[in-house]
């Protein structure tokens, strides 16, 4: 997963035309520690998707603009629109993560 570090290639990623998914995550977090461990494999699976993390803390304007309230949520983006938005509390095992993408 390619890291985003600046607030112009966030902006230019979800531009695309085909959805892209960015994980929202900050340094101090347990439950996204915990999605680590199992999110490569459900990229594996969902690889027709590009995948992206944007640490919360680094870019809160972003996270409150696009409604984050809680970490790890995954979002995803298409032609600069916020499409699909998995919240924390639904992203804590990898059947709940597929669960959602399935929906995509």
């Amino acid at each position: 997963m390619q890291s985003i570090k600046n607030k112009e290639t966030f902006d230019d990623l979800i531009t695309s035309t085909e959805p892209v998914i960015v994980k929202f995550h900050a340094d101090w977090c347990p439950d996204c520690r915990r999605m680590d461990m199992f999110i490569d494999e459900i990229m594996e699976e969902f690889n027709q998707y590009k995948w992206y993390d944007i640490n919360k803390d680094e870019f809160p304007e972003i996270a409150e603009k696009y409604d984050v309230m809680g970490i790890p949520s995954l979002l995803v983006y298409k032609n600069g629109e916020k499409i699909a938005h998995l919240h924390s509390a639904n992203a804590k095992s990898p059947e709940q993560v597929t669960e959602f993408l399935n929906t995509l």
